[in-house]
C-alpha cells in the first residue's frame, strides 16, 4: 500500500509529518506517532472529541464535510469552526496525500 503523508501543525507552529497508508484514519496516524493534542480516547468510535483538528483550507474540499454524528459531537469540542473535523472520521485516500491539519490549543 502507498504511504500517505500527513502534517500536523501544533498551536505553537511546530509541524510534524508522518506517513499513514490508504485506508488508515487520520487519528490512527496521530496516536501511533504520539502527536500532542490528539488523544483518541474512544478509539475512533466517533463518541468523543479528543481527536478534534482543523483541516487546512486548501484540503477542506478533499477531506469532505463532517457527517451528522460527527457534526453533533463537534458541538462539544473547544474552538470549533468551519474547518473542524474529528481525525477518527477522516479516512486516508490517495487524494489526501500531503494533508495538513492543525491541532487546536486545549484552551481555544
Amino acid at each position: 500500500m502507498k504511504n500517505i503523508s500527513v502534517t500536523f501543525v501544533q498551536p505553537d507552529g511546530v509541524r510534524e509529518s508522518y506517513d499513514g497508508t490508504v485506508g488508515d484514519h487520520l487519528m490512527d496516524v496521530a496516536v501511533d506517532n504520539g502527536v500532542r493534542g490528539i488523544i483518541g480516547q474512544c478509539g475512533g468510535g466517533c463518541t468523543c472529541c479528543t481527536c478534534h483538528v482543523w483541516v487546512d483550507p486548501q484540503w477542506q474540499e478533499r477531506a469532505k464535510d463532517a457527517s451528522g454524528d460527527e457534526r453533533e459531537l463537534l458541538s462539544y469540542a473547544l474552538g470549533v469552526n468551519e474547518r473542524s473535523r474529528l481525525a477518527c472520521q477522516i479516512r486516508l485516500t490517495q487524494e489526501l496525500d500531503g494533508l495538513v491539519v492543525e491541532v487546536p490549543s486545549q484552551t481555544d
